[in-house]
């Protein structure tokens, strides 16, 4: 039953909308058409939906049969299936080609706009399919991952997985991009020949009407760069450019994360301050670069002598801070500075040059006494000025008491 009628098909078929609304649409065709509209039409609409250019007549007020060609497409509405018609007189066929012909070209430059810029753009693209099938890539994803399109098309995107990060940071990334349908940050890959790189990604989700995940497209350039430019200035505002050891501030920040630490799981923490003996004669004997060589040698020895969980800092000078982590006794701490008191007392050569210096050590203990990380320096501090006091190259433990 016809519900509706515009202007334009009124003005051919010759009468009021009245006369359609509610009635069957067969009194507007031929007996021709009529019976080609049942036996072909119809069945073509309730297998596919829609039918496009069919070759009708119809007739018009004058009972003339005018030529027409004929679309229809089904929807829904209110769950009820209606089917729109649009007809189109043969006559007009010519403008209506036009048109379309028109349209398409446009589309066509559009298209092959997107293309130009797909290729030209600076940045790596990804598109893969809902599991992370590569789709298409760009020449920039060639030039930085090594691998060609045609060598990526097909595989998984995790032909670029490096080995840095876990299992949950990409459950993490998958959640947010089911969650936002967007995905930004930071991730280490791996090129065809394996080298490794950072890289600044961004992931958006395309989905279809029915919100399903149909494309993930993925835009990114290397960082690394910059990220080693970084690195380069955070080591340095960090470390003694001397000796290469952590500085205060980085002294500090793992003070910190211990006493942190500490707090949580009733560790102890042993703090040792540290100066040489000796190290002002070197310096007036035979100047600062020797003195400079003498700080390097005893850093490398210190670092030798310690656990890998334990760190030591150069703080300014001649001194040092050495951080035991966990140690389980008082006598564990004494035979270390012990240790430390020998590798130091040893002697050192350059340039047929033979070096003597010593170590008077301050010992802090921190066990869960709510002292601060300046408190505990300052304790250690005093207890190396009291060493120096007892005749240098020794060591005394300051207030703390470690059972």
């Amino acid at each position: 039953m016809v519900q509706t009628v515009n202007a334009n098909l009124l003005q051919l078929i010759g009468e009021n909308a009245q006369v359609w609304v509610s009635h069957s649409m067969d009194a507007m065709f031929s007996i021709a058409s009529r019976i080609f509209l049942q036996t072909h039409v119809w069945p073509m609409l309730l297998r596919d939906a829609q039918v496009q250019e069919i070759q009708l007549q119809m007739i018009n007020g004058a009972s003339e049969k005018i030529p027409v060609l004929l679309n229809c497409q089904k929807s829904t509405q209110a769950d009820v299936d209606c089917y729109v018609w649009i007809f189109f007189i043969t006559r007009e066929r010519n403008r209506y080609e036009q048109a379309l012909l028109e349209a398409r070209q446009s589309a066509d430059t559009a298209n092959r706009l997107t293309a130009s810029v797909f290729d030209a753009i600076t940045e790596s693209i990804m598109v893969t399919d809902a599991n992370f099938v590569i789709l298409s890539v760009n020449p920039a994803f060639t030039s930085l991952t090594g691998y060609l399109a045609k060598d990526a098309i097909g595989q998984n995107a995790r032909i670029l997985k490096s080995a840095r990060h876990d299992v949950a940071f990409f459950a993490a990334m998958y959640d947010e991009l089911r969650a936002n349908k967007l995905w930004k940050g930071e991730v280490w890959c791996q090129r065809k020949d394996s080298s490794q790189y950072l890289q600044r990604l961004s992931i958006t989700v395309m989905s279809n009407d029915a919100g399903e995940v149909i494309r993930y497209v993925g835009v990114f350039d290397d960082i690394t760069e910059q990220w080693s430019k970084d690195q380069l200035v955070r080591h340095m505002a960090l470390h003694d450019p001397l000796s290469g050891l952590p500085n205060r501030s980085l002294l500090m920040e793992r003070l910190a994360q211990l006493i942190a630490m500490s707090n949580r799981e009733s560790r102890r923490i042993a703090l040792m301050y540290i100066d040489l003996d000796g190290f002002k004669l070197v310096n007036d004997t035979w100047g600062h670069g020797m003195g400079d060589k003498v700080l390097q040698a005893v850093s490398t020895r210190l670092v030798d002598l310690l656990r890998t969980t334990d760190a030591v800092a150069r703080i300014g000078g001649d001194e040092f801070v050495i951080l035991l982590d966990n140690l389980e006794s008082r006598d564990n701490v004494a035979t270390v500075a012990s240790r430390i008191i020998d590798v130091v007392n040893a002697p050192m050569v350059f340039d047929e040059n033979t070096v003597h210096v010593g170590a008077s050590i301050g010992i802090a203990i921190f066990q869960n006494d709510g002292k601060t990380a300046d408190a505990l320096i300052k304790d250690a501090d005093d207890a190396m000025y009291a060493a120096k006091l007892a005749g240098k190259n020794a060591f005394r433990f300051g207030n703390g008491v470690m059972e």
